[in-house]
Protein backbone atom coordinates (compact mmCIF):
# COMPACT_ATOMS: atom_id res chain seq x y z
CA UNK A 1 0.00 0.00 0.00
CA UNK A 2 0.98 3.53 -0.35
CA UNK A 3 0.70 6.58 1.06
CA UNK A 4 0.52 9.84 -0.46
CA UNK A 5 3.07 12.49 0.98
CA UNK A 6 0.55 14.69 2.47
CA UNK A 7 -1.52 11.69 4.37
CA UNK A 8 2.31 10.42 5.32
CA UNK A 9 2.80 13.65 6.74
CA UNK A 10 -0.59 13.97 8.01
CA UNK A 11 0.20 11.31 10.22
CA UNK A 12 3.32 12.23 11.40
CA UNK A 13 2.05 15.43 12.45
CA UNK A 14 -0.75 13.72 14.09
CA UNK A 15 1.44 11.12 16.17
CA UNK A 16 3.66 14.28 17.25
CA UNK A 17 0.45 16.29 18.69
CA UNK A 18 -0.79 12.79 20.09
CA UNK A 19 2.44 12.29 22.20
CA UNK A 20 3.02 16.33 23.11
CA UNK A 21 -0.74 15.93 23.99
CA UNK A 22 -1.20 13.07 26.34
CA UNK A 23 2.55 13.43 27.67
CA UNK A 24 1.28 16.68 28.93
CA UNK A 25 -1.79 15.14 30.14
CA UNK A 26 0.01 12.60 32.30
CA UNK A 27 2.23 14.96 33.76
CA UNK A 28 -0.52 16.90 35.40
CA UNK A 29 -2.43 14.11 35.97
CA UNK A 30 0.32 13.51 38.40
CA UNK A 31 0.78 16.86 39.96
CA UNK A 32 -3.69 17.16 40.56
CA UNK A 33 -4.46 18.88 43.82
CA UNK A 34 -8.44 18.60 43.09
CA UNK A 35 -8.65 15.45 44.66
CA UNK A 36 -9.76 13.22 41.89
CA UNK A 37 -6.73 11.42 41.19
CA UNK A 38 -5.75 11.02 44.66
CA UNK A 39 -7.85 10.92 48.00
CA UNK A 40 -6.92 12.58 51.31
CA UNK A 41 -4.85 9.64 51.52
CA UNK A 42 -2.80 10.28 49.01
CA UNK A 43 -3.46 7.28 47.32
CA UNK A 44 -4.22 7.07 43.24
CA UNK A 45 -8.12 6.55 42.69
CA UNK A 46 -10.35 5.10 39.68
CA UNK A 47 -10.16 7.99 38.48
CA UNK A 48 -6.20 8.10 37.93
CA UNK A 49 -6.43 4.53 36.79
CA UNK A 50 -8.90 5.15 34.09
CA UNK A 51 -7.32 8.51 33.16
CA UNK A 52 -3.99 6.92 33.07
CA UNK A 53 -5.14 3.72 31.20
CA UNK A 54 -6.43 6.10 28.55
CA UNK A 55 -3.50 8.02 28.33
CA UNK A 56 -0.96 5.08 27.54
CA UNK A 57 -3.51 3.59 24.94
CA UNK A 58 -3.37 6.68 23.22
CA UNK A 59 0.17 7.36 23.76
CA UNK A 60 0.91 3.85 22.13
CA UNK A 61 -1.51 4.88 19.22
CA UNK A 62 -0.14 8.03 18.89
CA UNK A 63 3.27 6.17 18.32
CA UNK A 64 1.88 3.83 16.02
CA UNK A 65 0.41 5.98 13.99
CA UNK A 66 3.74 8.46 13.60
CA UNK A 67 5.48 5.37 12.60
CA UNK A 68 3.13 4.95 9.81
CA UNK A 69 3.32 8.36 8.44
CA UNK A 70 7.64 8.52 8.77
CA UNK A 71 7.54 5.20 6.94
CA UNK A 72 5.37 6.75 4.45
CA UNK A 73 7.54 9.76 4.12
CA UNK A 74 10.63 7.62 3.76
CA UNK A 75 9.08 5.36 1.31
CA UNK A 76 8.19 8.46 -0.77
CA UNK A 77 11.59 9.97 -0.69
CA UNK A 78 13.48 6.95 -1.54
CA UNK A 79 10.36 6.29 -4.87
CA UNK A 80 11.51 10.15 -5.42
CA UNK A 81 14.71 9.48 -5.54
CA UNK A 82 14.66 6.77 -7.85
Amino acid sequence: MKLSRGVSVFLLAFGVWSLIVWSTFVKNLFKDVSGLAFDAAGDPTGYFWVHLALAVTSFGLGVAIGAIGLRGLLAARRAASK
